[in-house]
């Protein structure tokens, strides 16, 4: 019988190795698997390869992931915010690893590993420092149909951390709005994937036509409660 319901977020999350590249979904504050990042604080892996569309907010979530030194490099979109301070104090002292990616390379690269393409040429970044690889050397260039492209290699993970609204035994993933963000194409990105969901729901209830993630790219899922706020309502973060 397949059941891929986790008992808690540590049984989700063991086996992540020291070195991992870690895809973790999240579009500034919505849909950041808060509690699989405070999960691989605890579990205690080390000099991972992070990629998010940003580089943490505030002191949760994942900058405290990346101030309790755990995190070699960071591959994201926008590092920089009002409340990056974190990322900028490690970027400014040398203790952290940037690739900058813009944001719509960074979803066709994860896309194309989950996709099983080798490589594509896109206009975005031609003619800018973004055209140069981690290195400094200047990346494949080539001109077609009257444009010039680049040459941009897919994102694989070993582990994804997402954030979905419900799911059942079988890892079938439905999202909740803007929730949803790089869920997806993580999923498919990433040897392994794992993911929170507020409900768990006997097979068959989920309709068909709603479901983004199908179970075949899902490994785990742990449910979620949401917190109760002290006006007695509960407070559900997108």
């Amino acid at each position: 019988m397949i059941n891929k319901i986790a008992a808690s977020v540590a049984e989700a999350l063991s086996g992540i190795q020291d070195g991992a590249t870690v895809l973790i979904g999240g579009f500034g504050t919505a849909g950041i698997p808060n509690e699989l990042i405070d999960g691989l604080i605890d579990q205690g892996a080390r000099n991972l390869t992070v990629v998010n569309n940003n580089a943490g907010n505030g002191e949760t979530g994942l900058a405290a992931l990346l101030k309790a030194g755990r995190v070699r490099k960071i591959i994201c979109s926008f590092p920089r915010q009002a409340d990056s301070q974190v990322f900028d104090g490690l970027y400014r002292n040398g203790q952290i690893e940037l690739e900058l990616v813009p944001q719509g390379n960074l979803a066709e690269r994860l896309r194309a590993a989950g996709a099983g393409v080798g490589a594509f040429f896109t206009p975005t970044g031609f003619g800018t420092e973004l055209a140069r690889d981690v290195d400094g050397c200047q990346k494949e260039t080539r001109f077609i149909n009257g444009k010039s492209y680049v040459l941009e290699y897919p994102i694989y993970g070993d582990v994804a951390l997402i954030k979905a609204e419900s799911g059942d035994r079988w890892g079938n993933l439905v999202y909740r709005k803007a929730a949803r963000n790089f869920g997806p194409v993580m999923a498919t990105a990433a040897k392994r994937t794992v993911a929170t969901v507020h409900s768990i729901v006997e097979l068959g209830l989920l309709d068909p036509e709603t479901i983004v993630t199908p179970g075949i790219h899902v490994s785990k899922i742990v449910q979620i409660h949401h917190v109760a706020t002290q006006a007695g309502g509960f407070k559900r973060a997108a």
